[in-house]
């Protein structure tokens, strides 16, 4: 694994300047005609079988302001996809995406469970920085994203472009917060942590299918529905304004039902009705087999949604980025990482993260740059032309300079904390607490499994990495008693 050791003049994400002014600063304006074969370069190489280039950019070339498709997995575990080791599942068209484009080996959720990383990818920071952002994850109507609380969508919003979320929000429920009210034109989804596929039951009981704040009745699979939305949207004529997609799948979470498995959708809603609080994890079913056909559908819808941008000829002019939003979990593929959703050990917050942007960046290639969530948010206001509220400083760094113009990125922190445990990755090191209360560190480059405990032979090391952790939490809210 490639250390980094590099630096990045890391842009001031403070104070307000024109879109036009911050767009010259990483190069954006009119595309040359060269640009135009990035997308058939980016076929060389095959992720994961060692042909992949090292990254290099693509310096001097320009484009205007790309429209943005970030698309999220739901407990998709770091080696859940044919191009990140996986035996089993095949994933053609997530592998194609990273030929096409840049595959990240070291890339992290914000958070390890579903909605603290999602406050980090819409806000740019830290879970903590607000109180919604403590409940890991989201359970009830008493915790949301802040309506007031700027988002990658509200300023994006006012750099001109428009907003759409489809899929799982999981940022707080009606009446109080919705993706409408936090700066997306269009929401079109869910607002739960998890609900069943067809009947569209939440953890409640309660139905949870929406169109903006209005209930939308359609009893179809859950990712047939959002997968012809999103393709619906991307082929709009947006009439000259750059658009965002937040394209927000629950595959492959729980509970384990593949599109046709109406029985067990069945069995599953019986019991929510009869007021079993726990029939939606459906800890009594699932199998790796049915586990790998929910992702073998994923990668399947995600391919229609990227076919139809295609024929939108909106391709070229369009950053595609693809990640999860924590590890996996039961029968996900997490092989040589140690734990799982929840925890703070690799196996729970290193996720599958690819970005294809055919007018900028040329494909196979291969990025070993530690990464995590809210660096997309700083990166994509840069890539916009637009900056974060003074008063909301970002926790991520910008990777623009580094994808765009070959600047390197400074060794720094990153910051990890859920009830119980903690984490911080600098350079190839990570420090790590568990439940168990016991400080460990781990050497990433040549212990990826984090077997090795290197804590009593590093003990300065050590100390130095858990005085960060503890810098940078003093900062941040404290958990509820």
């Amino acid at each position: 694994m490639s250390s980094y050791n590099s630096k990045l003049s890391r842009r001031a994400f403070t104070g307000a300047v024109g879109a036009t002014a911050a767009a010259a600063a990483v190069g954006l304006g009119a595309a040359p005609a060269q640009a135009a074969g990035a997308a058939g370069a980016g076929e060389a190489g095959s992720p994961g079988t060692g042909t992949e280039r090292e990254f290099r950019a693509a310096r001097g070339r320009h484009s205007r302001r790309p429209n943005i498709l970030f698309i999220l997995g739901d407990d998709l575990g770091w080696a859940d996809l044919s191009s990140y080791g996986s035996p089993h599942i095949k994933t053609p068209n997530l592998d194609r995406l990273a030929r096409q484009g840049v595959r990240f080996t070291d890339a992290y959720s914000g958070s390890a469970t579903c909605s603290p990383t999602r406050f980090s990818l819409y806000t740019g920071r830290y879970p903590a920085r607000t109180e919604g952002g403590l409940a890991e994850p989201i359970a009830d109507k008493s915790a949301g994203l802040e309506p007031t609380h700027p988002t990658l969508a509200s300023l994006l919003k006012q750099s001109g472009y428009a907003t759409a979320l489809i899929g799982k929000w999981h940022a707080g429920y009606l009446p109080d917060y919705s993706p409408t009210k936090s700066g997306w034109d269009e929401f079109f989804g869910n607002f739960g942590g998890a609900l069943e596929y067809y009947s569209k039951l939440g953890l409640g009981g309660e139905y949870d299918l929406y169109e903006g704040d209005a209930e939308y009745k359609d009893l179809r699979y859950y990712t047939r529905i959002i997968t012809e939305r999103a393709s619906e949207y991307v082929s709009r004529d947006h009439h000259g304004k750059p658009w965002l997609l937040n394209l927000n799948f629950t595959t492959p979470h729980w509970p384990w039902i593949a599109d046709g498995d109406t029985r067990e959708s069945a069995e599953i809603v019986r019991r929510i009705k009869a007021g079993d609080a726990r029939a939606l994890w459906h800890q009594d079913g699932g199998s790796v087999e049915k586990y790998k056909q929910m992702v073998e559908d994923l990668d399947r819808s995600i391919g229609e949604v990227l076919k139809a941008l295609k024929r939108s000829g909106q391709e070229e002019d369009t950053l595609v980025v693809f990640s999860s939003d924590n590890g996996g979990e039961r029968f996900s593929y997490n092989w040589p990482l140690s734990g799982n959703k929840a925890s703070l050990q690799e196996g729970g917050i290193r996720v599958p993260n690819i970005v294809r942007w055919p007018a900028r960046l040329d494909g196979g290639q291969v990025s070993h740059v530690p990464v995590f969530s809210p660096d997309w948010t700083a990166t994509l206001l840069e890539l916009a032309g637009t900056r974060a509220h003074p008063a909301y400083p970002l926790d991520g760094v910008s990777l623009a300079g580094y994808l765009l113009r070959g600047e390197k990125i400074a060794e720094r922190n990153i910051f990890w904390r859920v009830r119980g445990e903690r984490a911080l990755r600098r350079g190839d090191w990570k420090y790590y607490r568990g439940k168990a209360g016991r400080d460990q560190l781990f050497n990433l480059a040549g212990d990826i499994r984090e077997q090795a405990d290197r804590a009593a032979l590093e003990p300065a090391r050590l100390a130095e990495l858990r005085a960060a952790w503890e810098k940078t939490d003093a900062g941040l809210l404290p958990y509820p008693a």
